[in-house]
Protein backbone atom coordinates (compact mmCIF):
# COMPACT_ATOMS: atom_id res chain seq x y z
CA UNK A 1 0.00 0.00 0.00
CA UNK A 2 1.46 3.20 -0.74
CA UNK A 3 0.16 5.78 1.20
CA UNK A 4 0.29 10.12 1.20
CA UNK A 5 -0.78 13.17 3.20
CA UNK A 6 -2.34 16.25 1.08
CA UNK A 7 -2.04 19.26 3.10
CA UNK A 8 -4.17 22.57 1.89
CA UNK A 9 -1.89 25.54 2.76
CA UNK A 10 -3.63 28.44 1.90
CA UNK A 11 -4.84 29.81 -1.33
CA UNK A 12 -5.31 27.30 -3.87
CA UNK A 13 -2.07 25.94 -3.00
CA UNK A 14 -2.54 22.10 -2.26
CA UNK A 15 0.73 19.76 -1.32
CA UNK A 16 1.07 15.86 -1.36
CA UNK A 17 3.28 14.94 0.99
CA UNK A 18 5.16 11.65 -0.27
CA UNK A 19 8.20 9.59 1.03
CA UNK A 20 9.91 12.44 1.97
CA UNK A 21 8.78 14.77 -0.97
CA UNK A 22 6.61 17.40 -1.55
CA UNK A 23 4.28 17.92 -4.30
CA UNK A 24 2.97 21.36 -4.42
CA UNK A 25 -0.06 22.24 -6.92
CA UNK A 26 -1.44 25.51 -7.39
CA UNK A 27 -4.58 26.78 -9.89
CA UNK A 28 -3.86 29.20 -12.58
CA UNK A 29 -4.51 32.94 -11.78
CA UNK A 30 -7.21 33.18 -14.20
CA UNK A 31 -8.70 29.43 -11.89
CA UNK A 32 -8.40 31.78 -8.77
CA UNK A 33 -4.91 30.63 -7.92
CA UNK A 34 -1.71 32.25 -7.79
CA UNK A 35 -0.08 30.60 -10.96
CA UNK A 36 3.18 29.58 -8.78
CA UNK A 37 3.12 25.83 -9.38
CA UNK A 38 1.51 23.28 -12.12
CA UNK A 39 -2.16 22.51 -11.47
CA UNK A 40 -3.47 19.41 -10.73
CA UNK A 41 -4.52 18.21 -14.02
CA UNK A 42 -0.97 19.30 -15.40
CA UNK A 43 0.72 17.03 -13.15
CA UNK A 44 -1.69 14.40 -14.03
CA UNK A 45 -0.78 14.91 -17.49
CA UNK A 46 2.77 15.54 -16.69
CA UNK A 47 3.21 11.59 -14.71
CA UNK A 48 1.78 10.14 -18.05
CA UNK A 49 4.59 11.46 -20.60
CA UNK A 50 7.16 11.19 -18.11
CA UNK A 51 6.44 7.59 -17.02
CA UNK A 52 6.41 6.76 -20.55
CA UNK A 53 9.75 8.62 -21.11
CA UNK A 54 11.60 6.54 -18.00
CA UNK A 55 10.20 3.32 -19.84
CA UNK A 56 11.87 4.52 -22.82
CA UNK A 57 15.23 5.61 -21.24
CA UNK A 58 15.54 2.48 -19.66
CA UNK A 59 15.11 0.41 -22.52
CA UNK A 60 17.65 2.61 -24.51
CA UNK A 61 20.23 2.33 -21.09
CA UNK A 62 19.72 -1.31 -21.32
CA UNK A 63 21.40 -1.29 -25.21
CA UNK A 64 23.48 1.10 -24.62
CA UNK A 65 21.59 3.46 -27.36
CA UNK A 66 21.98 7.27 -26.80
CA UNK A 67 18.84 8.63 -25.04
CA UNK A 68 19.32 12.61 -24.94
CA UNK A 69 17.90 13.47 -27.94
CA UNK A 70 14.67 11.51 -27.90
CA UNK A 71 11.64 13.69 -26.90
CA UNK A 72 7.94 12.51 -26.20
CA UNK A 73 5.02 14.97 -27.41
CA UNK A 74 1.95 14.58 -25.75
CA UNK A 75 -0.89 15.88 -27.31
CA UNK A 76 -4.41 15.27 -25.25
CA UNK A 77 -7.69 15.91 -27.33
CA UNK A 78 -11.29 16.43 -25.25
CA UNK A 79 -14.34 14.69 -25.52
CA UNK A 80 -16.47 18.88 -25.50
CA UNK A 81 -19.44 16.55 -24.00
CA UNK A 82 -18.27 15.05 -20.74
CA UNK A 83 -15.28 17.99 -21.15
CA UNK A 84 -12.55 15.16 -19.96
CA UNK A 85 -9.77 13.73 -22.60
CA UNK A 86 -10.61 11.36 -25.11
CA UNK A 87 -7.31 10.44 -26.49
CA UNK A 88 -3.64 11.27 -25.13
CA UNK A 89 -1.11 10.50 -27.78
CA UNK A 90 2.71 10.42 -27.62
CA UNK A 91 4.58 10.77 -30.26
CA UNK A 92 8.10 9.01 -29.43
CA UNK A 93 10.68 11.26 -31.34
CA UNK A 94 13.40 9.47 -32.56
CA UNK A 95 17.19 11.23 -33.38
CA UNK A 96 18.19 10.03 -37.00
CA UNK A 97 20.87 7.47 -36.67
CA UNK A 98 18.87 5.69 -34.34
CA UNK A 99 18.68 1.86 -35.04
CA UNK A 100 15.58 0.92 -36.85
CA UNK A 101 15.23 -2.80 -35.38
CA UNK A 102 14.50 -1.01 -32.17
CA UNK A 103 11.72 1.47 -33.07
CA UNK A 104 8.79 -1.13 -32.39
CA UNK A 105 9.92 -2.02 -28.85
CA UNK A 106 10.78 1.25 -28.31
CA UNK A 107 6.72 1.76 -28.31
CA UNK A 108 6.19 -1.48 -26.49
CA UNK A 109 8.65 -0.20 -23.44
CA UNK A 110 6.28 2.94 -23.57
CA UNK A 111 3.49 0.68 -23.05
CA UNK A 112 4.59 -0.76 -19.85
CA UNK A 113 3.82 2.77 -18.21
CA UNK A 114 2.22 2.11 -14.87
CA UNK A 115 0.25 5.38 -14.94
CA UNK A 116 -1.14 4.34 -18.16
CA UNK A 117 -1.71 0.56 -17.08
CA UNK A 118 -3.44 2.15 -14.20
CA UNK A 119 -5.82 4.42 -16.19
CA UNK A 120 -6.53 1.56 -18.51
CA UNK A 121 -7.47 -0.30 -15.95
CA UNK A 122 -9.31 1.88 -14.40
CA UNK A 123 -9.08 1.43 -10.26
CA UNK A 124 -11.88 1.59 -8.07
CA UNK A 125 -12.09 5.25 -5.84
CA UNK A 126 -13.46 4.93 -2.54
CA UNK A 127 -13.81 8.82 -0.60
CA UNK A 128 -14.83 8.99 2.90
CA UNK A 129 -14.38 11.44 5.87
CA UNK A 130 -13.18 10.41 9.36
CA UNK A 131 -12.20 12.97 12.03
CA UNK A 132 -8.67 13.04 13.80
Amino acid sequence: MISMEVTLDGGKVITAHLNGKTIKTDQSVRNGGGGTAPEPFELFLASIGTCAGIYVKSFCDQREIQAENIRIIQTVEFDPQKRVPSIIKLDIRLPSGFPEKYRAAVINAAELCLVKKTINFGPAFEVFTSVG
